[in-house]
């Protein structure tokens, strides 16, 4: 398969390329690195990448970003910043996306733990994992062609631990290698509208 990864330079990104790439063809994509660049805040960007690449038979994203802050100094601009990048930067690259994926292929998008296990300072993170999470298992029953659509939602990437201790405190971590165990299992499976939580 040809399969495109967004943040495939990453910390979860450069697992999942290195767990795919042993059996597929894989196009690496970022922001400011890879094989493709693209700012999934950006439609445009978006478009653009997929006119470079062509037909893919699988897209996977790895990336987005939120604003970890109390709640109580959260403004409304701050809550913009995940909703454009990680929850409608996953949502364009399958509606933009989707006619550049063959038939019967699929999409795998990310979220995270925090959207059944919150913690303080990550209500931004909470809700846009939750409404990623509601967008998957809602587009599945409405995919054309026979495409697939699934989230990864991992617990705390053992390789980032210490970077965000402060945050997850008492959270047991996840290897990232074990991580991307989820991702193959959506890319070259069967399922649709699911969520794999990997705890």
């Amino acid at each position: 398969m040809k399969v495109l990864i967004v943040g495939a330079t990453g910390t979860i990104g450069r697992a999942v390329a290195a767990e795919l790439g042993r059996r597929h063809a894989v196009i690496a994509v970022g922001r400011s690195s890879g094989d493709i660049r693209m700012d999934m805040t950006d439609a445009g960007s978006i478009r653009a990448a997929f006119q470079k690449v062509g037909r893919v038979d699988a897209v996977v994203c790895t990336a987005g970003h939120v604003k970890f802050a109390p709640l109580e100094q959260m403004q409304a601009a701050d809550f913009d910043i995940g909703l454009r990048d990680k929850l409608m930067g996953q949502v364009n690259l399958v509606l933009i996306g989707r006619e550049s994926v063959s038939d019967g292929g699929s999409f795998t998008l990310t979220t995270g733990v925090l959207d059944s296990d919150p913690i303080r300072g990550g209500a931004s993170a909470s809700m846009v994992n939750g409404a990623v999470n509601a967008f998957v298992m809602a587009a599945a029953i409405e995919m054309p062609r026979g495409l697939r659509i699934n989230a990864v939602s991992p617990g705390l990437i053992t390789e980032s631990a210490e970077a965000l201790a402060s945050y997850f405190r008492g959270f047991e971590t996840v290897p990232a290698a074990r991580a991307a165990l989820a991702y193959s299992k959506s890319v070259e499976g069967a399922q649709t509208g699911r969520v794999y939580r990997v705890s």
